[in-house]
């Protein structure tokens, strides 16, 4: 089971964010998760809460997309899982993410797709620690 997280998801939609947080907490109710509409929040969230170390982007958003803002992020806080959540399923985009070291889950957002990111975090952390105390 994972340690205790601190989740960022970052969506201008709010069913979105809703569905994703619903999905988070019934499987690890322990965790913290916060949620912006956009880049600028998702911003403010991060230097305020340096202890967020997932975070979810959607790829179109007011003000921002979500490429830019994972670019940013990892510019500035190389120890963040991140993760893409778009309806623009084009390989550009795909390859786009890849090249960031970035997750990538195709929307509609279901349990399934969410579950299967966080179960693949977990593994990467678990073989990390591995890694990193021997």
């Amino acid at each position: 089971m994972l340690s205790t997280h601190h989740m960022l998801i970052v969506d201008d939609s709010r069913l979105a964010r809703l569905m994703i947080r619903t999905i988070v907490l019934q499987k690890y109710p322990h965790w913290t998760l916060l949620e912006a509409r956009n880049s600028s929040e998702a911003l403010v969230h991060i230097e305020s809460t340096p202890s967020i170390d997932l975070i979810t982007i959607d790829l179109n958003m007011p003000g921002g997309d979500g490429l830019t803002l994972a670019t940013q992020l990892q510019e500035k806080y190389q120890k963040r899982n991140i993760v893409l959540l778009t309806a623009n399923i084009q390989e550009s985009i795909r390859q786009k993410a890849e090249a960031l070291g970035i997750g990538f889950i195709p929307k509609p957002i279901t349990k399934e797709k969410i579950l299967n990111f966080l179960s693949q975090m977990e593994n990467e952390c678990v073989e990390s620690n591995r890694i990193t105390t021997r």
